[in-house]
């Protein structure tokens, strides 16, 4: 058996090494203190996720050896231990990064302070805070009261409160308080004083308010420890036939919060036996992941910390730039006759999206919209953009993703919407998942049907157009959009899978053409002539393409990879991947577009992509590569790539040891995100403000 330790570094543990460099971000200096607190956030959250799905999948593949390699690319339990040993060291660091925070918030006068530190002005604000705001919306649990121990929700933080007497021999008694994080703010801002902002956690107003819950009571000492559970949320599907998918869907959701314990995260004070019962009553066993943590738990609240010091404590927003071909309120589909446009979010507006589908809504000759959603904003104005082009008469066909994993209800509310306006909506494809980025336009010109299209990489979401780096192309190349068309037929009518000469698509075709692309590359360096491919990928975990690669790189390709995420290739080893370098950028903006450019005897080819090279993508997915063809946004994807490379400030190495050592050259700093905005700009004409 080959063996995978010396060839591929474990999915899990890639993607923890991914987290680290978030946390790194927290750790920067250079990055502005609040910000830094919102990558602590973002960290956890992501932690949460990681815990939630991939250790749970790595629970259920327990004692499966040979069928979890293509998966996991390890052993499942030698991966379990090796992640449960990097989580409790990326803790230590967490936390020493946190009281690091801590302390340099208090010289931008930010003092972040708990129950004990409150003056009495602050304790009367708090007092009355917690009456008014808080104890409404309380509902504190004696445990011996209680008939069975309370099922503890996913994603919500509790205290453990132990009530003692300081005099007679009383046994203590034990309550449960969940915080009301879904009414109420984690962080509360208390009056200011001079020029200091004082903030305290819904924690600590509770913490002090313990008396006021549990006056009446015979006892007058409380401690209160915080512990939270993760929860496999692996969605359980009927296989009743009698049920629709949306049906299965909204049932299967409801037991999403009771998956099986994964993660039991309390806090290290707590006392061992109060630990113990606390395991006992809630059936955690101890192969249960269990994780020392600090005070607080559901870190991902500091994605909101509020901002109460100012522009020098964010970074300087940059406003979204105007495509200079597609100007606000003109005509996108009269540009699109003429030439292909690429967007480039967050560093472009979204508008043109919006600005297409209200123009289709309001032209005579436009008969029909198609589109794939998989994750639309939480007021999504695409999805009223289609709502009002139903309105004035056009026939509207989307093809919603109801399995994007913590979409899913946001995705039913949307597609009921939709189908209560009149659009026909398509519930995903069988046993695939639709994940590729596709709107079709279909006008009538003469007596001719033209097709114009958005193929991209991200989602049509408003939202994260601002923070993640993604890639729109919109084309009326009747070469891509009659393959978009019969993408569409696909989703319509399933058996119809359609031949594809342009497209690179999944399940059916892609796999075998980015081979194809990869071998051309090695039969030219194998002939003495120049080859190389640049990729650019979220993540990179697929055995088979990394064995490609290899074979790539032991062939004389010069293989360069940009990936954000998961990497289980090992670049540069010798005898294995000599010739391959990979970097990963972690910034202010997630990187989310994925390109592929192949030399070809010196005529490059590009492609965008929504597609990752994982197995999933690639075989059990509905995915697009889309070829670019137009010289002038081949020149501005080739720029944008040769940015990244020249990349000092944000780029860590993806050595074999997942150590993330930043990438430092000579020269001037070349923070990518940055300099991706100042490119377009100049593109634009615009001048600094």
């Amino acid at each position: 058996m080959t063996d995978f330790r010396q060839r591929y570094v474990a999915r899990e543990l890639s993607w923890l090494s991914f987290n680290h460099r978030v946390l790194q971000e927290a750790e920067d200096p250079a990055v502005p203190i609040v910000e830094r607190l919102h990558f602590l956030g973002i960290y956890s959250n992501n932690r949460d996720e990681f815990f939630r799905v991939r250790v749970a999948s790595l629970k259920r593949m327990l004692g499966i050896r040979k069928e979890a390699h293509d998966i996991f690319l390890g052993i499942p339990k030698d991966v379990l231990a090796q992640v449960n040993r990097e989580v409790v060291e990326q803790q230590r660091l967490f936390d020493r990064i946190y009281q690091n925070l801590l302390a340099e918030l208090k010289g931008h006068q930010i003092h972040v302070i708990n129950e004990t530190q409150l003056n009495e002005a602050q304790e009367k604000f708090v007092r009355s805070y917690f009456i008014e705001e808080v104890q409404p919306n309380l509902v504190p649990i004696m445990l011996d009261l209680a008939p069975e121990f309370p099922y503890l929700r996913d994603k919500s933080v509790y205290l453990m409160v132990r009530l003692s007497a300081s005099k007679g021999k009383r046994e203590p008694r034990f309550s449960l308080i969940e915080l009301p994080t879904h009414v109420l703010p984690r962080f509360i801002v208390l009056p200011k004083e001079g020029d200091k902002n004082y903030i305290i956690l819904l924690d600590d107003v509770i913490r002090f308010s313990l008396g006021n819950i549990y006056g009446t009571s015979d006892y007058d000492t409380f401690e209160a420890f915080n512990i939270k559970l993760t929860r496999d949320a692996e969605l359980n599907m009927e296989t009743d036939v009698s049920l629709s998918l949306l049906m299965k869907l909204e049932k299967s959701l409801k037991q999403r919060s009771k998956g099986t314990p994964v993660r039991f995260v309390y806090d290290a004070k707590m006392p061992k036996e109060m630990r113990e019962m606390l395991m006992k009553a809630m059936k955690v066993t101890s192969s249960s992941s269990l994780i020392p943590g600090g005070r607080y738990h559901n870190f991902k609240d500091f994605m909101n910390f509020p901002n109460v010091g100012g522009k020098r404590t964010r970074f300087t927003k940059l406003k979204p730039l105007s495509h200079p071909d597609l100007p606000q309120g003109g005509s996108v589909m009269k540009v699109l006759k003429q030439k292909d446009v690429l967007l480039c979010y967050p560093y472009h507006s979204f508008y043109p999206v919006l600005d297409l589908l209200r123009e289709a809504a309001i032209d005579p000759k436009v008969k029909e919209i198609k589109i794939t959603l998989y994750r639309a904003a939480k007021k999504s104005m695409v999805v009223s953009a289609l709502i009002n082009a139903i309105r004035n008469g056009k026939k509207v066909t989307a093809v919603m993703e109801l399995q994007a994993r913590f979409d899913e209800q946001n995705n039913i509310m949307w597609s009921q919407q939709l189908q209560d306006a009149g659009a026909t909506v398509i519930f995903g494809v069988p046993g695939l998942k639709v994940h590729s980025k596709l709107l079709l336009v279909t006008r009538i010109e003469g007596a001719k049907k033209v097709y114009y299209a958005r193929i991209g990489t991200g989602n049509f979401n408003e939202d994260t157009s601002r923070v993640y780096s993604d890639h729109s192309l919109f084309t009326s190349d009747e070469r891509l959009t009659s393959e978009v068309a019969t993408m569409f037929r696909f989703f319509e009518r399933n058996f119809e899978v359609g031949e594809y000469q342009h497209l690179l698509v999944s399940p059916f075709f892609m796999r075998n053409r980015i081979y194809a692309l990869i071998d051309k590359e090695i039969a030219l360096a194998k002939a003495g002539q120049e080859a190389y491919c640049i990729i650019k990928l979220n993540n990179l975990v697929d055995r088979h393409m990394i064995d490609r690669l290899y074979e790539a790189s032991a062939a004389g390709v010069k293989v360069t990879l940009i990936v954000r995420g998961m990497c289980s290739l090992k670049a540069g080893v010798r005898g294995l991947s000599d010739n391959i370098t990979a970097i990963s950028i972690v910034g202010r903006f997630l990187e989310h577009s994925r390109i592929f450019i192949f030399g070809n005897a010196g005529d490059e080819q590009y492609y965008i992509t929504s597609a990752d090279l994982m197995s999933r993508n690639l075989d059990m997915r509905s995915e697009v590569a889309c070829p670019i063809y137009s010289p002038a946004i081949q020149k501005q994807i080739r720029a944008m790539i040769d940015i990244q490379l020249r990349d000092n400030v944000k780029t860590r190495i993806l050595d074999p040891e997942q150590q993330n050592t930043y990438r430092r050259t000579r020269g001037p700093k070349v923070d990518s995100h940055l300099a991706m905005y100042e490119y377009y700009r100049v593109l634009l004409g615009e001048k600094k403000d």
